[in-house]
């Protein structure tokens, strides 16, 4: 007869089993806030990470949006990926579905993930709606400096949520050149405008 694991060391790998993975392209990179149990570095193949969406709370206003990231297709997008408990699940999801999805401007996705030591897993990420009306679509670098570089929300300017954002993945080791690019142009606006003050007083 076969042998058959039983007990405890059963009841771990069913557990291990069940455990799901969460990829995290912004913000859930360095605030997860959720219980997990493994981080891998990690890329996402067919969606880049973007400043594609408006806010009009936290970084702007309805009358003068500002922008925050969502992944936008097309390119690929290297993040975190957290392993996260299976006993934790729903506790875990509705979690991120309160985070993420409280009005409705990501789509809750499970997508193959590309792990840094070479495995591959469907992980659960959240996309920007393309069909929501606070879905900014492909800006151009320039148009995304001149929106940041002016919107202030409740959580404060524009301009804080981008410099925090790339220090954050600089600090991870992750480079996002488009996003540094949208940076640089920005400060040229800035520059420009404060020079134009000195110019007029």
């Amino acid at each position: 007869m076969p042998y058959r694991n039983s007990g405890k060391n059963a009841t771990i790998q069913d557990e291990r089993s069940r455990d799901f993975w969460v990829f995290g392209y912004g913000s859930l990179m360095w605030r997860p806030g959720f219980a997990h149990v493994e981080t891998v570095r990690a890329r996402l193949h067919g969606y880049r990470r973007s400043l594609c969406i408006y806010s009009y709370v936290h970084r702007g206003t309805p009358d003068h949006p500002g922008l925050v990231l969502g992944l936008d297709a097309g390119g690929s997008c290297l993040g975190i990926a957290f392993r996260v408990p299976g006993a934790m699940t729903d506790e875990v999801i509705a979690y991120l579905r309160e985070r993420e999805m409280s009005n409705n401007v990501y789509f809750e996705k499970w997508l193959p993930l590309h792990l840094a030591d070479g495995r591959i897993v469907r992980a659960l990420a959240y996309v920007a709606n393309r069909h929501h009306e606070q879905y900014a679509g492909r800006l151009d670098a320039k148009a995304a400096a001149a929106i940041v570089a002016s919107s202030r929300g409740e959580s404060g300017p524009n301009i804080d949520y981008l410099t925090n954002t790339i220090q954050h993945l600089k600090n991870m080791r992750v480079r996002d050149h488009a996003l540094e690019h949208v940076s640089d142009m920005m400060h040229e606006i800035l520059a420009r405008q404060k020079n134009g003050c000195k110019h007029s007083a």
